[in-house]
């Protein structure tokens, strides 16, 4: 396995952990029932763990660099407006 496609899928894992995070929080904080936040993370750390397996073995380059830089910007806005 490259190089480049472990250290492409830390960076898409350790930005998708906190938003999976920002995720939970704010299906709690508009719904307020656990079952809702735990269905919440359970379809983003699913979303999250597939898209980690095909950067670490499918992915074309550009795609898992993308991949990485728009969870990277998506978490950073979401916890820049919250």
């Amino acid at each position: 396995m490259e190089a480049w496609r472990i250290l492409a899928a830390a960076l898409l894992v350790v930005p998708g952990v906190i938003g999976i995070l920002l995720a939970m929080a704010k299906a709690r904080e508009r719904t307020g029932e656990s079952s809702a936040v735990a269905v919440t993370g359970l379809v983003a750390l699913t979303a999250l763990a597939v898209a980690a397996v095909l950067t670490l073995t499918v992915l074309p380059v550009v795609v898992t660099w993308v991949l990485s830089g728009a969870v990277a910007l998506t978490v950073s806005v979401l916890a820049l407006a919250s």
